[in-house]
């Protein structure tokens, strides 16, 4: 890579505790399939304020790489802030978001560029559609999953199979017109617990009123265990925020704003 062009992907990856992932060695492979690419790319690690150490692993990896990798330490605010935190300092002509135990693995990003090339300013991957494949999810989190989005297609945006999957690509102007505009997710207040909510909802809904154009695109995707999953808990207030989305539409809260470049 050169080192001082622009990159033409940033790789976003938040991390909340993540001392597991890091054992299995997932930002290894992260950087190992970058430096196979012929065009210019950048790390960006957009930690939610760890209590694990996790950070300081993270300051540590990013040594080894110099300037190809950064570090973002935010207060414990929850994903959407942390993910909108790095989307809002990546610096590359398309940004896409991943989840820091690489469920999908960052190859896939290959899939979703192609559609880029074709004139979508959004690419996301999906489970969903045909196509996808997704392996060893338990089945009632699957029936959840499935419960949910029935609920997003209703309420918020109609016609995506899969919100929910942490794997989206977005150019570098929509990416900072919709995270620059987040209103449910984009508040940076502490937080003690690991909830992920519907960030990515409010993010596509915000990008549908805007009028930008969304690819949604079979990938593959493994299922890595967490105990960060209150299947009940979450769900009610995922909804909660989704209706919270569609309240602050109705006050005008997702006007256009302009964003300088």
């Amino acid at each position: 890579m050169a080192m001082n062009s622009k990159p033409f992907l940033s790789v976003i990856i938040p991390s909340y505790n993540e001392q597991k992932n890091l054992g299995r060695g997932v930002l290894d492979e992260v950087v190992t399939y970058l430096k196979t690419q012929s065009y210019p790319w950048e790390v960006i690690l957009s930690d939610d304020g760890s209590s694990d150490g996790t950070a300081d692993l993270l300051d540590d990896f990013a040594k080894k790489h110099g300037s190809s990798v950064k570090v973002l330490h935010n207060i414990h605010a929850g994903k959407g802030p942390t993910v909108q935190s790095g989307m809002l300092q990546a610096t590359g002509e398309w940004r896409l978001f991943t989840d820091f135990d690489q469920s999908t693995p960052l190859a896939e990003v290959e899939k979703l560029l192609s559609w880029a090339e074709q004139g979508y300013e959004i690419v996301i991957g999906s489970r969903e559609i045909k196509g996808a494949h997704r392996d060893e999810e338990p089945w009632y989190r699957h029936l959840m999953g499935k419960g949910f989005n029935l609920l997003v297609q209703t309420l918020a945006v109609p016609g995506i199979m899969d919100t929910q999957c942490g794997f989206k690509l977005f150019s570098a102007q929509a990416a900072e017109q919709l995270f620059g505009d987040l209103h449910i997710y984009g508040r940076q207040e502490e937080r003690h617990d690991a909830f992920t909510g519907a960030f990515d909802v409010e993010i596509l809904f915000l990008a549908r009123k805007r009028g930008l154009r969304i690819k949604e695109v079979p990938i593959t995707w493994s299922h890595h265990e967490t105990d960060r999953v209150s299947p009940v808990k979450d769900s009610a207030r995922m909804l909660r925020d989704i209706l919270m989305v569609r309240l602050a539409d109705l006050q005008g809260k997702y006007a256009h704003r302009n964003h300088s470049s």
